[in-house]
């Protein structure tokens, strides 16, 4: 009597060699994705630290360009201190008036739920350069100064679209019984709001807030237009540096930034999580 014979596993585990192909393949893929995002960015690095003048030569080790940015050479830290305070009081602005309006949206009528996301998502989908012209035409149109205010409001402008997407998934997914619970035992509204439903729809109004402050941070074509020729942010002055030699403060001053920012997300990440302790009871005290 023949016995049924199992299909072989080889030596080389089971399923034989492909699943280590692909997972090799998988990885080769994968390395040169991070190699081609960060590679330009350590060379900013490497080259920050270059006793030279030149970008593609690397003369020797030297702290020469954060002697010269920290000194306020071409005006970069002025640029940088002027690009923070335009991003994050556009960011909170348009947080605010952003998760306001998605929790309007989400209690319209469906027909005007619709006619609101096709407003809202013009922004966004609307040239860039075409949202800068016309900012400024209409700046111009009512007299309004080109500078910090012009500029804040146009980051605002285009900022709020954004926030509403990023906010309205959590709106949709609220729970309405538990404020309504608070009312019921006597919380004000503004308190059962702020107790109740804000601690629930927060990742989202916070993943809107960081996301409105990097497109305010990084924002060139619009702040061209809006910024004037007083208030420059460090995007339109490093863009304005690109026509001449741009001096290696750039890279000093990029790679602080990017150490900045890896410290930051390492702090997001390995942060414990808190326990969430807002309920309808509490905010009914």
């Amino acid at each position: 009597m023949r016995r049924s014979r199992r299909p072989a596993e080889n030596e080389t585990g089971k399923g034989g060699p492909y699943p280590q192909m692909k997972n090799i393949g998988r990885n080769i893929y994968l390395g040169l994705i991070l190699i081609f995002l960060y590679a330009p960015i350590v060379l900013v690095i490497i080259f920050s630290f270059n006793s030279g003048d030149r970008r593609g030569i690397f003369e020797g080790f030297s702290l020469q360009w954060y002697e010269k940015l920290f000194q306020n050479d071409n005006g970069l830290l002025e640029s940088l201190g002027n690009t923070l305070l335009v991003a994050v009081c556009a960011s909170v602005i348009a947080t605010v008036i952003g998760t306001y309006a998605a929790i309007v949206i989400c209690r319209m009528t469906p027909l005007g739920k619709r006619v609101t996301m096709i407003v809202n998502n013009i922004p966004m989908l609307n040239a860039e350069i075409v949202t800068g012209i016309s900012l400024m035409m209409l700046f111009t149109f009512l007299s309004i100064p080109l500078g910090f205010g012009s500029l804040l409001i146009a980051h605002v402008a285009f900022n709020i679209p954004y926030v509403v997407l990023s906010v309205m998934p959590r709106v949709r997914n609220l729970s309405t019984s538990t404020y309504e619970a608070a009312l019921d035992l006597g919380a004000p509204p503004a308190k059962a709001f702020a107790q109740v439903t804000l601690p629930e729809i927060m990742p989202g109004v916070i993943s809107g807030l960081l996301m409105a402050f990097t497109l305010s941070l990084d924002d060139v074509i619009i702040s061209y237009f809006t910024s004037g020729s007083e208030f420059i942010t460090l995007s339109v002055k490093i863009n304005a540096m690109t026509k001449r030699t741009v001096p290696l403060t750039v890279n000093a001053l990029s790679a602080l930034m990017f150490v900045a920012v890896f410290v930051l997300l390492l702090l997001i990440n390995f942060r414990k999580p808190s326990k969430n302790k807002n309920n309808a009871v509490q905010a009914a005290k």
